[in-house]
């Protein structure tokens, strides 16, 4: 087999490959074979009718045909690795010849790694924010664990913030009922906004058995974008009574005796959160720092799949939520368009980061052990909630143990880059990033546990931070 290339541009380019005759005869005897189980010849038994039987009845030309589809994808395959190619996505593959007893050929066009050339990264200079721990600080979580231990109060007052309600709501819209728009006894605390849109006004100021009414855009279901009239009646009221901050709330709320000696853990706490914090600025501000000072030309299909990918798993994420894309567009006043657009410049950002943490991999010799790997594997399987067992199989039968491979890879060649990093604090003092380095395996279950500990302990009793959807940190291994 023969095969050269031409480079088209820094991202493509067309392979131009030559199969002699001889080199087929393993695609025509499967194609000789698989068409006489096809067909009915008198005097030989299903599957055993001789190749020239197989000629005269069917054509040599459909023989032809089925045994070059099967060995094209194979020859292309070989010509990609004689000529040392990293092609991405699926090859366009045009029959240029095919001479029965002579030989075949054909071009293929395909996506390719571009060479990235790299700035250099050692000592890269970057500033994170002080790790300081005010009194503000220590007082909103002592704030937030006094609400854990509040007690619900019935009181016969007007409704205000802050009070949990129990009502009875039905929406109707042009007098139709809205299906699943009713409920009766719903538990609700007035001032989170946290249902639709007027609830929290029509609230306020009510008392035990008032009924309000009001109207609202709804954002889902059938009636998703029109407006429905809203009734809301108050069934009851309860106000929060907080509990006193002195040593007995302490006590209760921990194991220390003291309020003080309470605070200075909790102060404790926050401190070293700050610190898992700087290590994340700092890993942020490099790999900003790669983007800003790196061209990559950007090989299409890659950015076409992470594209797809991104909007298919955006759609997932609505549907999950009850939403569709209209009326999630509608909610962000955004069009059809422009979220495109967005999505498109995130998929560009994640595709650029990937080629350039591949090329500093490269660089760096960087490889996966079986450990990192395995380590990984229990990693993701934990968020999923399967067992390391069922997550690992799932990968291999999916075919997706190559990109995890590359995505532990990465993750590795950022490290690099950050441990050599010269990061400061906003003070000018010199941060040690010691704590993000890559554990070794008998460390990590240690260090991870530490952190997830840490950053528990900051969000306790506090809601979870929404994470854009299409977020162009978002990094989806491409294939390599």
């Amino acid at each position: 087999m023969k095969s050269t290339v031409e480079t088209l541009s820094p991202t493509r380019v067309r392979l131009a490959v030559e199969v002699p005759f001889d080199e087929l005869k393993p695609s025509l005897d499967k194609a000789y074979a698989s068409i006489a189980k096809q067909v009915r010849v008198p005097g030989f038994r299903p599957g055993k009718a001789p190749a020239r039987i197989i000629d005269q009845r069917v054509g040599r030309a459909a023989v032809l045909e089925e045994a070059v589809q099967d060995a094209l994808p194979r020859a292309y395959s070989d010509a990609v690795r004689t000529n040392d190619l990293r092609a991405l996505g699926q090859p366009e593959i045009e029959l240029t010849k095919l001479e029965d007893g002579d030989s075949i050929a054909f071009t293929a066009e395909v996506d390719v790694r571009p060479e990235v050339t790299l700035p250099q990264y050692d000592g890269l200079e970057v500033s994170v924010d002080d790790a300081v721990v005010d009194e503000a600080d220590v007082d909103e979580q002592v704030s937030a664990m006094r609400e854990r231990f509040a007690v619900l109060k019935a009181t016969d007052r007007p409704v205000q913030d802050g009070d949990y309600v129990s009502i009875d709501l039905k929406a109707t819209v042009d007098g139709e009922e809205v299906p699943g728009g009713s409920t009766t006894g719903l538990s609700y605390e007035v001032g989170t906004a946290s249902m639709m849109e007027g609830l929290d006004e029509a609230l306020l100021g009510a008392s035990a058995g008032d009924t309000r009414e009001f109207t609202t855009q709804l954002v889902a279901g059938e009636f998703g974008g029109r407006t429905a009239d809203i009734t809301v009646t108050v069934r009851s009221v309860k106000e929060k009574e907080l509990p006193e901050l002195d040593d007995e709330f302490a006590q209760t709320a921990s194991e220390f005796d003291t309020l003080e000696e309470f605070r200075a853990d909790v102060r404790d706490r926050l401190q070293r959160v700050k610190v898992l914090e700087q290590g994340g600025q700092a890993r942020d501000k490099v790999l900003t720092s790669l983007l800003d000072n790196t061209e990559v030309p950007l090989p299409g299909s890659a950015v076409r799949g992470e594209f797809e990918w991104r909007q298919h798993d955006i759609g997932h994420q609505l549907e999950n939520a009850g939403l569709d894309l209209d009326s999630y567009l509608s909610s962000e006043e955004k069009s059809k368009e422009e979220f495109d657009a967005e999505v498109r410049d995130n998929a560009e950002t994640a595709v650029k980061t990937q080629l350039i943490l591949d090329a500093i991999a490269d660089k760096e010799e960087l490889g996966v052990s079986d450990a990192e790997l395995t380590e990984r594997v229990i990693a993701q399987a934990q968020q999923y909630g399967v067992s390391p067992q069922e997550f690992a199989q799932q990968l291999t039968q999916g075919g997706n143990l190559p990109a995890l491979v590359a995505d532990v890879r990465r993750s590795k060649a950022l490290a690099t880059v950050l441990e050599r990093a010269r990061v400061t604090d906003a003070s000018g003092r010199s941060v040690d990033l010691e704590h993000l380095r890559l554990p070794r395996p008998e460390e990590s279950a240690e260090a991870e546990a530490a952190e997830e500990q840490a950053a528990e302990e900051q969000a306790a009793d506090q809601p979870p931070a929404a994470t854009e959807a299409g977020s162009a940190t978002s990094i989806r291994p491409i294939g390599s």
